[in-house]
């Protein structure tokens, strides 16, 4: 009677059997070193905007402070975006009949706002209010770096969990006084004593805490 499986039999199990454990350990291993890359986090990445808004002139050359544009930053979770009169009260007639300007006058002849692009985007799982962050003293530049030094803004942070959570566990060194919290040239106090007395007395003055439990976070 003929054998019902080859002598290579044995060997084509075995290798099937260690191409499937490799699989099963390998494919996780992947995903959780793709997570934390810039191609899933975002980081670093460019983003076209609708109109070529130059943050470098409008933070920088004119001074112009965040919460201008970005009003509900210190009411509510989301920071906001703004309204299209906004940018027409600023400019010249010249520079409102720029092709630049073509969305903006597309917008007040509709109705419809400006489609600009999201740059830092949290998962829809995530739960983040900028109002109590800003509350607490903790600067733009914190979590999305020197937008005044950014012709087109891009995310400046990973905005990852694990970064996120480094925060929370020690908040103390991202603490400012809150009337600096729209700076993007500030600094700490330049010697450790005093950037440690500094947080310290900031973190009791805001009575910030250490929260890194899920729900925090996941609501």
């Amino acid at each position: 009677m003929p054998a019902l499986f080859s002598p290579r039999s044995n060997a084509l199990a075995r290798s099937s059997l260690a191409a499937g454990l490799f699989v099963i350990v390998a494919v996780p291993l992947a995903l959780m070193v793709y997570v934390r890359t810039s191609f899933a986090t975002g980081e670093n990445r460019t983003v076209a905007q609708p109109i070529p808004f130059d943050h470098r002139i409008h933070a920088t050359a004119l001074r112009i402070d965040c919460r201008f544009c970005h009003s509900g930053v210190e009411r509510g979770a989301s920071a906001g975006l703004p309204p299209t009169v906004a940018c027409v009260s600023c400019h010249s007639k010249v520079w409102r009949e720029s092709r630049q300007f073509a969305p903006v006058r597309a917008s007040l002849e509709t109705g419809r706002p400006i489609a600009w692009r999201r740059v830092s985007r949290m998962p829809d799982f995530v739960y983040f209010d900028h109002s109590i962050h800003v509350a607490k003293g903790v600067g733009c530049v914190s979590c999305h770096g020197r937008v005044d030094q950014m012709a087109q803004v891009t995310q400046a942070t990973p905005l990852s969990m694990r970064w996120c959570v480094e925060c929370h566990r020690d908040p103390g060194p991202q603490l400012r006084p809150k009337e600096l919290v729209t700076s993007m040239a500030w600094t700490p106090p330049s010697t450790s004593a005093a950037a440690d007395s500094l947080s310290t007395r900031l973190t009791t003055q805001y009575h910030v805490r250490s929260l890194v439990s899920c729900s925090t976070c996941h609501r």
